[in-house]
């Protein structure tokens, strides 16, 4: 029997009272999402009576778009919002299979689309689908950390492929083939990535998928950031493999986080299979979040002036933190951040992270919620707010510098 774990608080407690608590399993004893913390402790601050400016999280600061919430209030006034199908209504499949012809010039069959609770259900979709107890994942390091966890948690081995200047902060097709040979069954990419915002070129992203091909390797790919880009669109993964995976979101381009709605398109063998698991662990997507996403798609103008905002955001930042000592950041491509190397500053980030929210008021994330190994130096500034936040930000933290 695996080994089971326990709060020493929660036992303590508990016994106190005459009782015995319940065990938690050992696949629960994953680690915390540290942005989430962060989050919560700038709450706290806020509660308190501070004025706080977030950069800790990817939120845009700007609500779903208005086509979206007319849809949504038409549809409480006037339908049941019932169970939908376990992959979501048809209309919404077809207008993504739209949104892939329209971006990208790619034909994706509306059946090969599932909508999801998110991306976070996509990813477990993706993960059992695919995946058994024991198989190893590749996955970028830096990277999202719930990649790893949702991974251990399944009973899955997270094997990280690190990444920095010397590779452009993106895995090699060599990578690949070397992980490939120790057993690695899959390979999960992000582009543009988070935390570092960095983008992968058509080039290597089509070098990777021919290896992935070649060493019976399954390729999935998080393109939630799709969408925000600066300097050239991003390459979707279905332009170089039929059979990858390919998850996306409306919670970034889209400005819906909350709604929790998401999709992926799977390959055509594997349509079955998503949907027994989608049947079974989430009978369908929200209902109400379905209507909204499909109003989203007529949102494009009010989407490209979110997307202008995270510009000048990335502008004023890349020019105003180097004042504040901030100087050393991965390539910014995409998405709505900025990963800033501090080894000058500090060996210990999430203490940093505690003194500039302390000290100056702006909630950062430190780099060990996305590296393990290296995170302590380096911090992850999210730019997904106002400009007018973004420029309180930098003027608190460069004051914080003087007088540190």
């Amino acid at each position: 029997m695996a080994d089971r774990t326990i709060d020493p608080l929660a036992l303590t407690t508990a016994l106190a009272a005459g009782e015995m608590p319940l065990l938690a399993s050992s696949r629960s004893a994953i680690a915390s999402f540290i942005v989430m913390d962060v989050m919560r402790a700038a709450l706290a601050a806020e509660q308190a009576g501070r004025s706080i400016v977030h950069m800790e999280v990817g939120q845009p600061g700007t609500p779903a778009p208005r086509a979206a919430r007319e849809a949504a209030r038409h549809a409480l006034e006037s339908e049941t919002l019932g169970y939908t199908m376990a992959l979501g209504n048809d209309a919404l499949r077809e207008r993504i299979a739209q949104h892939y012809a329209d971006w990208y010039g790619i034909a994706v069959p509306p059946e090969r689309i599932a909508v999801t609770g998110g991306s976070s259900a996509a990813f477990v979709l993706a993960f059992l689908s695919l995946f058994d107890v024991g198989d190893a994942v590749a996955l970028p390091s830096p990277g999202y950390p719930c990649y790893r966890h949702i991974l251990t948690a399944l009973g899955q081995r997270p094997v990280l492929l690190e990444t920095g200047p010397a590779n452009d902060w993106m895995p090699t097709p060599d990578d690949i083939a070397r992980a490939a040979k120790d057993g690695v069954r899959g390979l999960l990419i992000a582009s543009p990535a988070n935390p570092t915002g960095t983008m992968i070129s058509a080039e290597r992203l089509a070098g990777i998928a021919r290896a992935c091909r070649d060493n019976n390797v399954a390729l999935i790919s998080d393109e939630i950031y799709h969408g925000l880009t600066y300097a050239r669109p991003a390459d979707t993964a279905l332009a170089h493999s039929d059979d990858a995976i390919v998850i996306n979101s409306f919670s970034k381009y889209f400005s819906m986080t909350g709604w929790r709605i998401g999709w992926m398109v799977v390959p055509q063998s594997l349509v079955a299979s998503v949907e027994r698991l989608a049947q079974n662990l989430y009978i369908s997507p929200p209902a109400i979040a379905q209507v909204a996403a499909l109003g989203a798609f007529s949102a494009g103008e009010e989407l490209e002036a979110n997307r202008r905002v995270y510009a000048a955001n990335r502008d004023l930042l890349l020019n105003e933190l180097p004042k504040a000592g901030f100087e050393n950041f991965a390539p910014a491509d995409g998405a709505f951040y900025l990963y800033s190397d501090v080894s000058h500053m500090t060996d210990d980030a999430a203490m940093l992270c505690r003194r500039i929210l302390d000290e100056a008021g702006v909630a950062v994330t430190p780099g060990v919620d996305f590296d393990a190994e290296r995170g302590n130096r380096f911090l992850r500034f999210s730019y997904a707010g106002t400009t007018a936040d973004m420029a309180e930000a930098a003027k608190r933290l460069q004051q914080w510098a003087q007088q540190r």
